[in-house]
């Protein structure tokens, strides 16, 4: 595994550090997964957030009523509209999570030394006293001793509006806790996270099952959250309750690992999943505070080289109240970069933060820095190293136009796909340019009715680090012919020198497939 200092282009010109930061069509490669919520759902603050660099739109259903959250996507769908950018659409479940309810949503206070009882009897109002909550079983998994944590929406770590508990003993289906610190619990909901012990609650709720199955068709969303992953099973329940639903069958999973179930299971979950989220704000109750970074570089490294996106949460938490992130936030962000992150997820930061727009903006320059000193040359190679011989063809049409981009110092690559699986494969080899994927759509039916894919497959490239995607005319078919692909290829040139990537006399690769061979071209452009 690959060492984050490695990964860093040596040595660093003290210049860059003073130049301006140059605001291109493509703010980063990296990816920003925007949550949106009350601070964030009108169409001018989506708007802004899109133009700002969000290229992932995700919806908590952690909280709040599908009719509320289909307020906001109406909302997206304008703004995307009116910006002409396009945007993906994940589904986070709610899972295995359990849940103070707080029906009154009124502020407790809790003091440090005190005690305060879990309880299942939901009749209760939730006090300083008692705190209802949503699992029977708590009383049976915990003992004396044990840790559980609280706090509002996301983690926040803070010690005014999260609070630590220590079990000092069970009565029945009750559970005596001793207060750690005091604190202020705010809101109508708060999370329980137990440390490192299993809670016997379904991946896949009953409740998940329903916003899926009506929510999720209506809206073909393109990511499903699959919160609280434990087990690779876990992933393929999921796919195949997916499998049955029609219009979402093509719904990439991502397995959201969250506890230290997950992290066992890791490899299993990653070889089943689409690709994987980092919850590091449950990680790290469950985790030793320093052991939270090994994980990361691991699971990152792992997810790299197996060519699925990885996405990276709980990195500026500070600017939900403010409008600078900390010192350490920001090395943090380039950090997760250099280790090999497709993109940040911001949670409470853009949901209920004071500055979603801000926040968004600053971690694209955060990431920007980032890739321009990462040593693409060495991951490159270790890459290569990992997949071994011999490769398969994809992989070395793949690697090749990469290998090719960088000698010729081409301004991006361009790859023909309808699937998306070759653009992915490219991204994989990290090339320091813009991967343009060119989806061509293709024709298909269901017995009643035709239509063409390719819109799922472009919007589900806006979660891989460098890869952006073009949704090609669907007139022109999937096997195209040489003159076709010449149309195309014009479209797509077209397409870069309006956004500003392609210049007169730029070099240019181009990955595409003519009949049953896959070819690579460098094309330098005229005037």
């Amino acid at each position: 595994m690959p060492s984050s200092h490695l990964l860093l282009e040596e040595p660093i010109r003290m210049v860059s550090i003073l130049e301006p930061s140059k605001q291109s069509f493509f703010p980063a490669m990296t990816k920003i997964v925007g949550t949106l919520g009350p601070k964030s759902r009108s169409v001018e603050t989506i708007s802004s957030c899109l133009k700002a660099g969000m290229s992932v739109a995700r919806f908590d259903f952690s909280w709040h009523d599908p009719e509320y959250h289909q307020e906001t996507l109406e909302n997206l769908k304008v703004a995307i509209k009116s910006t002409k950018k396009l945007c993906a659409v994940m589904l986070d479940t709610v899972g295995a999570e359990m849940q103070v309810v707080n029906k009154s949503e009124k502020a407790i206070s809790l003091e440090a030394n005190g005690q305060v009882v879990l309880t299942p009897d939901r009749g209760h109002e939730a006090s300083s006293e008692i705190l209802p909550i949503n699992f029977d079983g708590l009383a049976k998994v915990v003992k004396k001793g044990d840790t559980i944590f609280i706090g509002q929406y996301l983690f926040t770590g803070s010690e005014t509006t999260s609070v630590w508990l220590e079990v000092s003993e069970v009565k029945e289906q009750d559970v005596v806790c001793i207060i750690k610190n005091s604190a202020t619990l705010a809101g109508a909901l708060f999370t329980l996270h137990a440390s490192q012990i299993h809670i016997d609650l379904p991946t896949l709720s009953e409740k998940d099952k329903e916003v899926i199955s009506t929510w999720g068709v209506k809206n073909k969303i393109d990511f499903l959250s699959l919160s609280y992953t434990r087990h690779a099973e876990d992933v393929r329940q999921a796919r195949e309750f997916l499998s049955k639903l029609g219009d979402i069958s093509q719904t990439q999973i991502f397995a959201k690992i969250e506890n230290v179930e997950g992290l066992t299971h890791f490899d299993e979950i990653l070889q089943e999943a689409d690709g994987i989220i980092l919850s590091r704000g449950n990680l790290g109750i469950d985790l030793p505070p320093e052991k939270v970074f090994l994980f990361q570089k691991s699971a990152l490294y792992k997810c790299n080289m197996a060519g699925k996106p990885a996405v990276l949460t709980r990195v500026v938490d500070s600017m939900t109240d403010n409008l600078r992130p900390t010192r350490a936030e920001a090395t943090d962000v380039a950090n997760a970069v250099l280790d090999g992150s497709d993109a940040i997820l911001l949670g409470a930061e853009t949901l209920r933060g004071l500055y979603p727009v801000e926040t968004i903006s600053t971690v694209g320059r955060i990431c920007s820095e980032a890739e321009k000193v990462f040593n693409q040359d060495l991951y490159f190679k270790k890459t290569v190293k990992y997949v071994g011989e011999p490769m398969s063809h994809l992989e070395s049409i793949a690697s090749s136009a990469v290998r090719a981009a960088i000698k010729v110092k081409a301004s991006i690559i361009i790859c023909f796909t309808s699937s998306g699986r070759a653009a992915r494969l490219i991204a994989k080899y990290r090339p320091t340019m813009p991967v343009l994927s060119v989806v061509i759509p293709r024709l298909k039916t269901n017995q009643l009715k035709w239509s063409f894919s390719g819109a799922f497959e472009a919007r589900q490239s806006l979660l891989v680090r460098g890869l952006f995607p073009m949704l090609a005319d669907p007139r022109h078919p999937a096997e195209s012919t040489s003159a076709t692909n010449e149309s195309i290829l014009k479209v797509a040139l077209d397409h870069g020198k309006a956004l500003g990537v392609i210049k007169s006399h730029d070099r240019v690769v181009v990955c595409q497939k003519l009949g049953d061979a896959s070819v690579v071209k460098i094309i330098e452009l005229e005037d």
